[in-house]
C-alpha cells in the first residue's frame, strides 16, 4: 500500500541513521565470455574498462530512470529480489544498480513484484554485451584499469583481481563514483550523496540516492531521494524516501545535506554514467 506523502515527510525528518552493513552478496548471472580487447582499455583513467561504461546519451538515460524507480520502489515494497541480507544502504543501491542492468521483461516484472512499470526502455542490448564486468560491476581498489585487474576466473585467481559482486559504501565512494560538488547545481537522478561519520567505528558511511522528480507522490518537487537507514543487531532498518529540503532541517545537523556540515561529503556521480 503506497504510503501517505504526508506520513513519510514526518518520518523521514525525524529518523535516526545507523551504519551500512559489510556483508557479501552473490548472484547467479553466468559468465561473460571475453571481450574484445579494445572495450578493455580505459581511455579516461578512471578505473573502469570502457566497454562498462554507458557512453551513449540515451543508456545513460535509461539507466537512470530505471536505477531510480527500482530504487524508489523499495520504500513502498520491498521486493523478494533483493537479498534480505543485504539490506542496508549500500545494498539499495548495489541492488538498483544491478537490476537497472537487466532485461526488464514479463519474467523480471513478476519477480520483482507488484507495481513495477515499465519507465523507459532497457540499456542497450549492445552495451551489455560489450561489458566485461559480468556480475563483478564495482571496482575495489585505486587506479586506472588494466586486464589483469578483471581475471578470468575470480575463483582460481582469488584476491588478484580489482571487481567484486559486493561493495559497501566506502568502496561505492572511493572507486566507484566521481566527486560533483557539495552543491545541488549539477545534480541529476540517480546520483549519489554521502556522508561520514568518524566517531562510528564499524560503519561510518552512508549513503543516499538522489531521485529529483519522484516517480510516484512527487508533489510536484525535484528534489526527492531514498535511502535505507541501515540495519544493527535487532534492528532491520528500512527504506525512506524525503525531500532534500525537509533533510536540510533535520533534527540531528550531521544528517543535513549541506555545504557547511562537514559530515556530508558531497553528491558523487556513477562513474559508468560520467
Amino acid at each position: 500500500m503506497i504510503k501517505s506523502l504526508k506520513n513519510t515527510i514526518l518520518i523521514a525528518s525525524l529518523v535516526a541513521l545507523v551504519g551500512c552493513t559489510d556483508v557479501g552478496e552473490t548472484t547467479s548471472r553466468g559468465s561473460k565470455k571475453s571481450p574484445p580487447s579494445v572495450l578493455m582499455t580505459d581511455s579516461d583513467g578512471d578505473g573502469l574498462p570502457d566497454g562498462a561504461e554507458l557512453l551513449s546519451f540515451n543508456d545513460r538515460e535509461n539507466f537512470r530512470r530505471w536505477f531510480s524507480l527500482i530504487a524508489e520502489m523499495q520504500f513502498y515494497r520491498l521486493s523478494e529480489r533483493w537479498n534480505p541480507e543485504q539490506r542496508d544502504c549500500a545494498g539499495l543501491v548495489r541492488f538498483a544498480w544491478r537490476e537497472a542492468l537487466r532485461r526488464h521483461d514479463r519474467l523480471w516484472f513478476q519477480a520483482m513484484g507488484e507495481g513495477y512499470e515499465a519507465v523507459a526502455p532497457d540499456v542497450s542490448a549492445d552495451q551489455l554485451e560489450r561489458s566485461p564486468l559480468g556480475e563483478r560491476l564495482f571496482r575495489t581498489d585505486f587506479g586506472a584499469f588494466k586486464p589483469e585487474d578483471l581475471p578470468e576466473d575470480p575463483v582460481a585467481d582469488q584476491g588478484k583481481g580489482k571487481f567484486s559482486e559486493f561493495a559497501d559504501v566506502r568502496t561505492l565512494k572511493n572507486y566507484n563514483v566521481k566527486f560533483i560538488g557539495r552543491a545541488r547545481l549539477r545534480l541529476q537522478k540517480g546520483d549519489l550523496l554521502f556522508y561520514h561519520q568518524p566517531w562510528v567505528q564499524k560503519f561510518p558511511y552512508h549513503v543516499m540516492i538522489f531521485l529529483g522528480e519522484a516517480r510516484h507522490a512527487s508533489a510536484g518537487a525535484g528534489d526527492w531521494v531514498v535511502y535505507h537507514t541501515g540495519s544493527s543487531p535487532g534492528e532491520e532498518g528500512e527504506v525512506k524516501k524525503v525531500r532534500l529540503s525537509v533533510l536540510d532541517h533535520h533534527p540531528d545537523a550531521r544528517w543535513r545535506p549541506v555545504e557547511r556540515n562537514r559530515n556530508f561529503l558531497g553528491f558523487y556521480r556513477l562513474k559508468i554514467l560520467d
